[in-house]
């Protein structure tokens, strides 16, 4: 089914959604299928499905991660209209506007999420899926130790990481992890988006800014912050990222640490991945220090 919309609309009558005749394509997404629909009362609505889901809880997890940053986080996201095993039906969103005003606002509504759900805990009630690779939520008292085991490591043994990376870039990796506790300071936990590149931005129907495909847990704010700083934002969006430090109380290193935060993103990639559009060779750039001489 991938690269096609034949399969969606098959998944949208086996629903009991057959008041769809048609699905155009839908670009951005690299995990799964997508396209957007409309209804017969005239509703437009996005679909996405998998050729083979990786699990049967895939879209309720996402459904699930939707509804948390909306409900705890106060951060707009689309409705969810259906999902099951198969098929994810939500609201259509709009695209963003190429302004600075509009990251701004994302800046504020970030930093709102971070600062107002703090939890002393580092996971989530559940495993959820980041593309098409499990994320591993399981909970941790000990923030460096889950971002370690969970959010680092949990790559090692990874077909495409371990062809990637030589056993010196994985020892390097193994000893970035132990020493954690020196290079990036103690934050609390806090609900993450967990997949924050600019194409997970977009507009509600009011313009404000809105976020789809979430991998959330409760962690390190900076982890959605490095996602966007190193994935290339488009130029507007450099506002948003002095004012979520001055809203955030951010110190004046953060930038330092975005590479190693970042880290666990570049191999999510490599995982999933091929090309990896240079990640590797971040990684191992990253790893450099660590390894021994």
């Amino acid at each position: 089914m991938t690269g096609t919309t034949t399969g969606l609309l098959e998944r949208l009558h086996a629903a009991g959604l057959t008041d769809i005749d048609a699905v155009e394509p839908a670009t951005g997404g690299l995990a799964a299928t997508a396209g957007l629909a409309r209804r017969a009362d005239g509703t437009p609505v996005f679909v996405k499905a998998f050729d083979e889901p990786p699990a049967d809880g895939v879209f309720a997890a996402e459904a699930e991660g939707l509804a948390a940053l909306r409900d705890a986080g106060g951060v707009t996201t689309p409705e969810v209209l259906f999902a099951d095993r198969d098929l994810l039906v939500l609201s259509v969103l709009r695209p963003r506007p190429g302004t600075a005003d509009f990251w701004e606002q994302l800046a504020h509504a970030l930093a709102g999420l971070h600062t107002g759900t703090r939890h002393p805990r580092f996971g989530w009630h559940r495993d959820n899926w980041l593309g098409r690779r499990l994320q591993v939520n399981t909970w941790e008292d000990d923030g460096f130790e889950f971002f370690a085991r969970h959010r680092l490591l949990r790559w090692l043994g990874e077909p495409r990481v371990d062809e990637a990376l030589g056993a010196e870039d994985r020892a390097a990796l193994e000893r970035l992890c132990d020493r954690l506790p020196e290079l990036l300071p103690v934050r609390p936990a806090c609900l993450t988006h967990g997949d924050l590149w600019a194409m997970n931005v977009m507009a509600g129907a009011d313009g404000r800014p809105a976020l789809i495909d979430p991998a959330v847990s409760y962690t390190w704010a900076e982890v959605d912050l490095a996602h966007l700083w190193t994935t290339a934002p488009p130029p507007e969006a450099q506002v948003f990222f002095g004012l979520y430090a001055e809203l955030t109380g951010l110190d004046a290193q953060w930038r330092d640490r975005m590479p190693i935060l970042q880290l666990r993103q570049h191999l999510a990639v490599i995982a999933q991945f091929d090309p990896d559009w240079g990640a590797a060779d971040t990684v191992r750039a990253t790893l450099a220090p660590f390894r021994r001489r």
